[in-house]
């Protein structure tokens, strides 16, 4: 089945809640509360994004073309600018191997059975109303990063998404009127007030992250008044919750974090087959991907 080529910045990650499908993707997109994160899945700049995503099988970001021959993903970065601090480096492998088989032999072949029956518009739909929902978290960090036009941005795709754009499921906000502003999460926001990054952690069911990311990821989930005032993570009689049973909540939330997990690997079926068997080092690509990526969106 031919599916479209979707706007790989659009999403987290992942994330953030992706933030980097084989990364983020290869850990469920556990992102889903990122846009992630983390992550969200998830969330990047045009030229990073691209090589981080040939660089993971993961759908991190952007589109390249690879060549036959084997993938070094570390050819596409200049590595001085990185510093790849990876004190648990056995534990973080056993860690992506736990992930990367999760996808491969669980994440993966669901998403090729939904992609035969739900076709790339709705996969695409779905997305849209994950981001939608996440829209505050951007918000409030580009104010936080005195970022005000695209604190405007996002209020602009917010209004206009929800409203003309039926609750999120269609974007006229880009399509109409151009507005697109890159996405932004509490852990950029701690890295420009010169928060180190810390170890690289690789997180199970949820992909690459930093400490202070990881930071950042739970703040964020904290930070979207869906989580306080819809679905809510912490039971409060200070505020209104639509939803009061606490085994109904998980369940929901369970359902679209695997339901996000499958949709957005599902969409980047074609675009990353076969990228893993061309990668020399897969988990040493992820780990210089994800820490690339993340130092360009702060220094953006």
């Amino acid at each position: 089945m031919h599916q479209a080529e979707p706007s790989i910045d659009r999403y987290p990650s992942l994330s953030r809640r992706v933030l980097l499908i084989l990364g983020l993707t290869l850990g469920l997109v556990g992102c889903a509360g990122k846009d992630q994160s983390t992550n969200t899945l998830e969330n990047l700049e045009k030229g990073t994004e691209s090589s981080l995503v040939e660089s993971a099988d993961v759908s991190l970001d952007e589109d390249m073309e690879f060549d036959d021959e084997l993938f070094d993903p570390f050819d596409e970065f200049d590595d001085a600018q990185l510093e790849e601090y990876d004190p648990l480096e056995s534990v973080n492998s056993a860690v992506f191997e736990f992930n990367y088989r999760l996808d491969k032999y669980g994440v993966k072949p669901v998403a090729k059975v939904y992609n035969f029956f739900i076709p790339p518009d709705v996969q695409q739909s779905f997305s849209n109303v994950f981001q939608n929902i996440r829209f505050f978290p951007r918000f409030l960090n580009n104010l936080l990063q005195a970022k005000l036009e695209g604190a405007g941005i996002e209020m602009g795709r917010f209004l206009i998404n929800s409203t003309l754009g039926v609750g999120g499921l269609f974007d006229p906000a880009k399509i109409m009127f151009d507005l697109d502003t890159p996405l932004e999460d509490l852990g950029q926001t701690l890295g420009t007030y010169g928060v180190s990054p810390g170890p690289f952690l690789m997180v199970p069911f949820y992909g690459p992250f930093t400490l202070r990311d990881g930071v950042g990821f739970i703040g964020d989930i904290f930070l979207n008044p869906f989580n306080w005032f819809i679905l809510p993570i912490v039971k409060t009689d200070s505020i209104p919750q639509l939803v009061q049973d606490r085994s109904t909540i998980t369940n929901i939330q369970l359902g679209l974090t695997g339901g996000e997990a499958v949709n957005v690997r599902s969409l980047f079926l074609e675009k990353f087959q076969g990228v893993e068997e061309g990668t020399l080092d897969l988990y040493g690509a992820i780990r210089n991907g994800y820490l690339q990526q993340r130092l360009n969106a702060i220094q953006e």
